[in-house]
C-alpha cells in the first residue's frame, strides 16, 4: 500500500483526505507501545452550597476556578 505524506492543510482539505484515506496510511503515524502516566490521589471534601457559592464568586473576582482557589487557600493555611 502506498502511503501518503501529510502536509500542512486547511481543515476543509483535511476534511476531505480523510474522507478519502484511513489515518493509518499517514508515514508520521506510529503505534503507541508505552505509556506510564502518575495519577496523583485525590480526596474530595463536601462545602456547604452557600459557602460554596461564595467560594465561587470570590474565584470569578479572581479569574481563577474554584479548585484552585481553595488549594491556593489551604496552602498558604496549612502550608
Amino acid at each position: 500500500m502506498k502511503k501518503n505524506k501529510l502536509k500542512s492543510m486547511t481543515i476543509t482539505e483535511a476534511s476531505d483526505y480523510f474522507d478519502d484515506h484511513d489515518i493509518f496510511e499517514s508515514e508520521d503515524f506510529q503505534e503507541v507501545t508505552d505509556i506510564k502516566i502518575k495519577l496523583q490521589k485525590k480526596k474530595y471534601v463536601g462545602v456547604n452550597m452557600q459557602l460554596f457559592k461564595k467560594i465561587r464568586n470570590k474565584a470569578r473576582k479572581l479569574h481563577i476556578s474554584e479548585d484552585a482557589l481553595i488549594q491556593k487557600w489551604l496552602k498558604e493555611k496549612v502550608g
